[in-house]
């Protein structure tokens, strides 16, 4: 009975691992650009800041809401995931505040200096916030497929898909604020190991403490965070290199994206 326990573990953490690793095809895809203009960089920021959005208000959200309903009655579960977002975004500013933006604290005459360290900090922050959306993915994926390999491989499918444009929105901010395209690739392998990585923490410390309020107030405090950097730095640094109407192609096609490729999730489930 132990083998065969392993056995789906070590499935479980593969299909989550593959799931995972889709996010550097999306960072690989930028080995192929030249250097970008400031365009594709201004449409590449906006579709991260409309996935981000799209993403945590239609699914991450709606997951804090329900996994709080579970622990409680409904109607406290929406108050509940509700304020578990709202506290996504207070923490944020609370980070804004004690790490300000450069464009704060340079002097004018610094123009090119403001804007590549602006671009770093965004990079950063991108970062930061979808890793962070991995980690919750990769535990639902793991425990989805050691429950069934056929739950959990259509998950990890749709998953899977929708981390190719999460690597794009990655690396090629990274890949803009450097020039490098190995800290683009790696960018994106490190916000990959966080749904493998995710899985591992739920296996080995969280899964004797993890509950549906826990869920809900990890889904509800990372949805917030996602949508205020959308507002805050994704948006903001994207108008600022547009020449266009690059900013608001970028955002709805950045909805879009993930809004099929949620579709597909919804299908094949």
């Amino acid at each position: 009975m132990q083998i065969i326990l392993s056995h789906q573990v070590l499935i479980a953490f593969a299909v989550t691992f593959l799931a995972g690793l889709s996010t550097v095809i999306g960072g690989g895809l930028v080995l192929f650009f030249k250097q970008p203009s400031y365009r594709v960089l201004s449409f590449g920021l906006a579709f991260a800041a409309g996935a981000m959005i799209y993403i945590s208000l239609t699914e991450i959200l709606n997951k804090s809401i329900a996994s709080f309903s579970q622990a409680f009655e409904p109607k406290y579960g929406f108050a509940l995931g509700t304020f578990a977002f709202l506290l996504g975004m207070i923490l944020v500013l609370l980070l804004d505040h004690f790490i300000p933006n450069p464009h704060q604290t340079l002097e004018p005459k610094h123009a090119a200096e403001i804007e590549k360290q602006q671009l770093k900090r965004t990079a950063l922050m991108t970062l930061f916030a979808i890793t962070a959306h991995n980690l919750p993915e990769g535990l639902a994926t793991f425990f989805a497929t050691l429950e069934s390999p056929t739950l959990g491989a259509p998950l990890a499918i749709a998953i899977a898909i929708h981390n190719i444009p999460e690597g794009i929105a990655i690396a090629l901010p990274v890949y803009m604020a450097t020039g490098r395209k190995d800290l683009a690739l790696g960018a994106s392998f490190i916000s990959a190991l966080a749904e493998p990585f995710g899985a591992a923490l739920g296996y080995f410390i969280l899964a004797p403490f993890m509950s549906f309020s826990i869920y809900g107030a990890v889904f509800g405090i990372i949805g917030g965070v996602m949508v205020f950097l959308a507002l805050d730095e994704l948006l903001p640094t994207a108008k600022r290199y547009a020449q266009g109407h690059e900013t608001v192609y970028g955002l709805v096609f950045g909805m879009a994206s993930l809004a099929l490729s949620l579709v597909i999730f919804k299908l094949v489930l």
